[in-house]
């Protein structure tokens, strides 16, 4: 591994913080945690963290030894200081006496000694680092090293390696128990460089951030040079069908199948990301993959984002691809079933209440493809996915030396359900769209991209069509929540199946589709050019049935329901002078969604349609505004507020129209009028 230590890299740091009230050691580890969470395959969200025992001084004056410490929740690849919060070194020695400290008494003593009171937690791990007597200490689940620490004989192979300079600690979980456990082992021998953690990983310390860091780097190269030089090939490649079903074709069935189901077509739904390369691929096509994926995770905290381990699916026959849904419902279930008694042996080892969480896997390997991660946001995906690749490279490396031998499943579970995870995870509520995507045509109109701005507000993540591909990616940047913004025409169902094809590639599917782009044309009905009535109805009727017909596509593979809503204008129900042109496509339109909804509510497809009317920059156009009210003599907010009501009305108004609809569980076939009140465009 390579040292990525530079003196006037690390000396610019120094200077950057200086002048922020930043002391040299404060700085320097945070130099050096950043180069270690730089590297995934020594720090993967979450799986590390870093310490320097120096002095601070308060709001008041007063001077402290502290110990900084890594804080729940930064990464380490983008630390600042903050990341890294002061807790006051003489109480936590001080604890080192105790018998024990429960894990709840352990963060309530961290807490109560942090220089400032609003910092983060400190690492659960803080205890260790503070045991410990050097300056630097740095912590790592490196993969490497795990390839050694995950054997049944990982004592002795460390030592042969090591020779000496790591001193062993067997297997305990993070708390106060390791800490004690550690700071013995290194006082048996004050001579190790380091620490070699059973299951779990390293620590090295030093008197310097360098030295410490150096450390670190060169166990961890001697960890990945033994294993270059005695791995060998453990694998023996399976066969695969002829014809390989893609990713593309099992991502809505599988999203579908590890949903949650909640009772009455209800669902917690999840997204799904994929991923493959070389190395993933000589992976899951080994015929041992079921083997591996059924002894656990390579060290216990990958439990917190892929559970007990993957799921493993049979290589999809292109050919079969009908019957494999029903292969995937067979595996989830099994997975769950399994999880399920997982769950049920360890709790009962106490009298401690747990509430089991959801048995679905958050990682699937499938022969011939690679694996998807799933979460309930696409950034919990990827983590699953990141943490499925460092999972393999261990796993891999450990059978290639000897035997993969991880954590038992009674010290795995102690760890998932843990209580200060599940603190953490109680404390994260679902909003009511979380786990879902939605579709929006026409997102970069004034309606389009308040619509989807709603949406992802209520939870979900955003696919924005528009036929300016560049305008979509800036609505979806704005939104947020790692939505996209995608060019497509309409019109063109090539284009929109293609558009459909890269949602199921960034999410794995769609839950709801709002298909809401259109235009005005106006003219006399009885002298209306054929070819500009034609080009109306393309985009506003035959470009919604486009788009319905791959909304059902997906959401019928998913097997979870959906939701499906139109844009349907107050034309198709109350048409205008001279706006035939756009009002016959629209009362097609709206016809459409009453079919969709006959004959798709059978699938759980609910199907709604909006009728707004009078939106400034929606469906009519300042322009349309001021030449209509200079006809009639008013001005153009009499023109928006002449309603029922006396109110504008707004897009982000038909927006919250489109969110109702897609929460109203109990509706189909409805259409909500926007309007303010026109009552001749009121339905019954």
């Amino acid at each position: 591994m390579e040292n990525l230590w530079r003196d006037d890299e690390a000396e610019a740091m120094v200077a950057a913080y200086a002048g922020k009230g930043i002391n040299r050691d404060w700085a320097l580890r945070t130099y050096t945690t950043r180069l270690l969470g730089g590297e995934p395959r020594l720090v993967l969200h979450g799986g590390g963290n870093t310490s320097v025992k120096t002095t601070v001084t308060d709001l008041v004056g007063d001077s402290w030894d502290v110990l900084c410490v890594k804080g729940s929740g930064w990464d380490m690849g983008t630390i600042e200081p903050q990341g890294l919060p002061a807790v006051k070194m003489a109480a936590l020695l001080k604890a080192r006496k105790l018998d024990r400290l429960s894990d709840e008494d352990m963060v309530t003593l961290l807490r109560a000694n942090l220089v400032d009171p609003a910092a983060p937690n400190p690492s659960v791990e803080a205890l260790l680092h503070a045991f410990l007597p050097h300056k630097f200490v740095d912590h790592t689940h490196s993969t490497a090293i795990l390839a050694i620490a995950d054997q049944a004989e990982s004592e002795a192979m460390g030592k042969r390696l090591f020779a000496g300079k790591l001193g062993y600690v067997p297997y305990i979980m993070p708390g106060f128990a390791l800490a004690k456990l550690a700071a013995e082992v290194y006082e048996a021998d004050p001579s190790v460089e380091g620490l070699f953690l059973d299951k779990h990983g390293i620590f090295t310390f030093g008197e310097t951030a360098k030295e410490a860091y150096d450390r670190m780097i060169h166990y961890v190269s001697m960890a990945e040079d033994y294993v270059k030089t005695n791995g060998r090939n453990p694998f023996t490649p399976a066969a695969l069908p002829a014809n390989l079903a893609s990713a593309r074709d099992i991502a809505p069935l599988l999203r579908g199948a590890v949903a949650v189901p909640k009772g009455e077509g209800r669902f917690e739904r999840m997204v799904s990301t994929f991923r493959t390369s070389p190395a993933i691929l000589d992976f899951v096509n080994a015929a041992e993959v079921e083997d591996m994926a059924s002894r656990g995770v390579s060290t216990p905290d990958l439990s917190i984002r892929i559970k007990t381990g993957p799921m493993v699916l049979p290589a999809p026959d292109a050919a079969a691809l009908g019957s494999y849904r029903a292969v995937i419902e067979e595996r989830v279930k099994a997975f769950a079933d399994a999880y399920t008694e997982y769950f049920r042996s360890n709790d009962a080892r106490d009298d401690v209440k747990r509430i089991m969480l959801d048995p679905m896997p958050r990682l699937t390997l499938v022969p011939g493809l690679g694996m998807f991660g799933h979460g309930r946001t696409l950034k919990d995906a990827t983590i699953a996915a990141d943490v499925g690749e460092m999972w393999i490279e261990a796993a891999r490396d450990a059978e290639s030396v000897g035997r993969f031998q991880p954590v038992s499943k009674p010290d795995l579970f102690d760890l998932e359900y843990w209580s200060l995870e599940q603190a953490k995870l109680a404390g994260a509520k679902p909003r009511p769209f979380t786990g879902q995507v939605v579709l929006v045509t026409g997102g970069a109109g004034a309606i389009g991209a308040a619509t989807a701005k709603a949406f992802v507000a209520e939870g979900a993540h955003a696919v924005v069509l528009d036929l300016d591909g560049a305008k979509a990616a800036e609505v979806a940047k704005a939104i947020g929540n790692q939505s996209i913004g995608i060019g497509c025409d309409v019109t063109d169902p090539a284009s929109v199946r293609a558009a459909f094809d890269a949602a199921v590639d960034r999410f794995g599917g769609v839950d709801i589709v709002v298909s809401n782009a259109g235009a005005a044309w106006e003219g006399a009905i009885a002298t209306l050019d054929d070819a500009l009535l034609r080009k109306s109805f393309e985009l506003n009727f035959f470009a919604h049935q486009s788009v319905a017909q791959n909304a059902v596509r997906i959401m019928k593979a998913q097997q979870t329901g959906g939701v499906l809503l139109f844009n349907v204008s107050k034309q198709a129900v109350n048409p205008g002078a001279k706006f035939g042109a756009y009002g016959l496509p629209k009362a097609a339109t709206l016809f459409l969604s009453r079919q969709y909804a006959l004959e798709h509510g059978a699938d759980n497809i609910r199907v709604n349609a909006v009728n707004p009317d009078r939106i400034r920059s929606g469906l009519l156009n300042d322009d349309m505004i001021e030449n209509r009210s200079a006809a009639r003599g008013v001005t153009v907010k009499d023109y928006m507020s002449g309603n029922l009501l006396g109110l504008e009305v707004t897009a982000e108004d038909v927006a919250r129209a489109f969110v109702h609809q897609a929460l109203a569980e109990r509706t189909t076939a409805d259409v909500t009028t926007v309007d303010g009140g026109n009552i001749a465009a009121a339905l019954r």
